[in-house]
């Protein structure tokens, strides 16, 4: 059933990486439906070097074109003091922050046999530790007022992995970990974390050219998963996939296992893997406590036999 027109007035929203592709659908259609948007970019190249504010400006303008309220910021995600004072400039001119998209993302990809070390701390540095930045900045604002929408960006590079991306697969799968503990922490003062999963032809995705449909991966096709995900009615603890019209949901889940002991363990695992790996009644887990707490029932009957 198709409910009201989904609206944002009054709030006040945050998206990184707002200068183009995913994070300028976002910023577009957010303001569109009544949200004061900060459009944050720093305006570098693909794999993170240079800086520019054009492009935040440039959908700032677009924004307030359409009727829209908008302030570009250029600040690095990966720089903690230019981050608050981000937030401190949203904070002077509206108030409050309401959304958090944590959008920013580079890509330097190689093998992992070619990889540099630096290649690695940088990407993770940019998508985990400024998702951290950013939300850090954001949570004291938002647990006071009880109420705040926070999405970060994952990948499905992250959750099942790709050649050549082992620091952006690292990085977008620790973004699921962080959502996972926010989401419990936040909960009590309707704080409410997801994670996105898009497919889109944006810059990032340019290298793989005919081998995807790109006409019918426009970001935009993205964005109605991310306005649900930072909405009023949002859920929490989601991992919601998006692309070319088509909406998934993923899962982190855990089988019912067995329970084996003795000093022939190792090899009784190797004999009963298939058990081990049945996935009939399969759970997700509230917490990580409780895989613990499974186990523990294991060992209860075991014990009580």
């Amino acid at each position: 059933m198709r409910g009201e027109t989904m609206r944002f007035d009054d709030r006040v929203a945050i998206v990184t990486g707002a200068g183009g592709g995913l994070g300028r659908a976002h910023a577009l259609a957010l303001a569109a439906r009544g949200a004061k948007v900060v459009v944050n970019d720093l305006g570098g190249a693909r794999d993170g070097s240079g800086s520019s504010l054009t492009a935040a400006q440039t959908v700032v303008a677009e924004i307030e074109a359409l009727g829209g309220t908008a302030m570009a910021d250029g600040a690095s995600v990966t720089e903690p003091a230019a981050v608050q004072a981000m937030v401190d400039r949203t904070m002077a001119a509206w108030g409050r922050v309401d959304v958090l998209v944590n959008n920013a993302g580079v890509l330097r990809d190689k093998t992992f046999a070619k990889m540099e070390l630096e290649d690695f701390r940088f990407v993770v540095d940019v998508h985990l530790m400024g998702a951290v930045n950013c939300t850090k900045a954001v949570w004291e604002i938002m647990r006071a007022r009880n109420y705040g929408r926070i999405v970060m960006t994952t990948s499905s590079s992250g959750l099942y992995g790709n050649f050549g991306q082992a620091n952006y697969g690292a990085a977008k799968m620790a973004l699921v970990g962080l959502m996972q503990t926010l989401s419990i922490e936040g909960a009590k003062n309707d704080i409410r974390v997801n994670c996105l999963a898009p497919t889109a032809h944006t810059r990032m995705t340019e290298d793989l050219g005919a081998a995807l449909p790109l006409d019918q991966l426009g970001p935009d096709l993205v964005t109605p998963g991310l306005l649900h995900l930072v909405s009023e009615d949002a859920p929490t603890r989601c991992i919601l996939a998006a692309g070319a019209g088509g909406f998934e949901r993923a899962y982190v889940t855990l089988t019912q296992g067995i329970r084996i002991t003795g000093e022939d363990a190792p090899e009784q695992v190797a004999a009963r893997f298939t058990e081990i790996s049945d996935r009939a009644d399969e759970i997700v887990p509230e917490m990580g406590a409780a895989q613990g707490m499974i186990e523990l029932g294991k060992l209860q009957k075991a014990l009580t036999r």
